[in-house]
Formats: C-alpha cells, sequence, structure tokens
C-alpha cells in the first residue's frame, strides 16, 4: 500500500472498526512513500494521458505501483485502464 492509497483512505469517514482492519490488513507503517521516482513517473503519465485533468491522485496511485512493479487492486478497473504498463487485478 501506498501513503497515498493510505491517505485515500484515511480521509473518507471511517468506522473505528474499519480503521482497526485497515491497520491489521495494511499496517500504515509499512506504506510505501510517495517519493520524487512516483513524482515524475506520474507527471509523466499526466502529460502524456489523453484525459488527466481530475485524476491526479488516481495518477499518483498508478505511479507508486508502476515504480515499484506491483499490480494494482482496484474497485474501479475503468480509471486506470487507459495507464500503459500498469497490471490491474
Amino acid at each position: 500500500m501506498s501513503t497515498l492509497v493510505l491517505y485515500e483512505w484515511l480521509r473518507g469517514p471511517r468506522l473505528r472498526e474499519e480503521l482497526e482492519a485497515q491497520e491489521a490488513l495494511f499496517p500504515s507503517v509499512l506504506a510505501i512513500p510517495f517519493g520524487p521516482q512516483e513524482a515524475a513517473v506520474a507527471a509523466d503519465l499526466y502529460r502524456t494521458l489523453r484525459r488527466p485533468r481530475g485524476r491526479e491522485l488516481d495518477l499518483a496511485v498508478a505511479a507508486c505501483a508502476l515504480t515499484h512493479g506491483a499490480a494494482l487492486w482496484t474497485l474501479n478497473p475503468e480509471d486506470f485502464r487507459d495507464i500503459p504498463d500498469l497490471r490491474l487485478v
């Protein structure tokens, strides 16, 4: 899990039980930071995709997955289908 995914999760209204379940499955101390390499990949995606506006956070999450060679699990696969080389599960 990246720090951006953690941010997306924590910002919504969440019940204490949901936060505890998230922490048990994906401890926040193990979140992958969004750093300079991820920022460069996200910026490249922003410049090259057809409709990047309003998708900045999704592109940053995708950049984390691409940078670390990870597959991305999402409930919204259509939001990520146009991102080259991104593996969705």
